[in-house]
């Protein structure tokens, strides 16, 4: 008799698990996954006219009500999919 057993979660491993969202490396740093520094992934996030108003990659603004700063989330997917489409 063959039992199968689940693989084990990544956690265990040491394996990275794929995101949803990724948050803004610190400044002067590059992010994990791409290598993409945050001025960078700051133009293909935020509307500006390095991207002509309309920017090619999702993401969403965390922030408390009335405050003017937060916190940038990139959607995992659409970096990689626009990272896809450029190759």
């Amino acid at each position: 008799m063959n039992a199968t057993f689940p693989s084990p979660p990544a956690a265990i491993t040491g394996e990275s698990p794929k995101p949803e969202w990724l948050r803004l490396p610190a400044p002067g740093s590059r992010c994990r996954f791409t290598g993409l520094s945050r001025s960078t992934l700051n133009e293909l996030t935020i509307p500006g006219p390095a991207n002509d108003g309309t920017p090619p990659v999702k993401s969403v603004v965390l922030r408390k009500r009335g405050a003017l700063r937060g916190i940038r989330l990139i959607s995992y997917d659409s970096l990689m999919a626009h990272l896809e489409n450029l190759a």
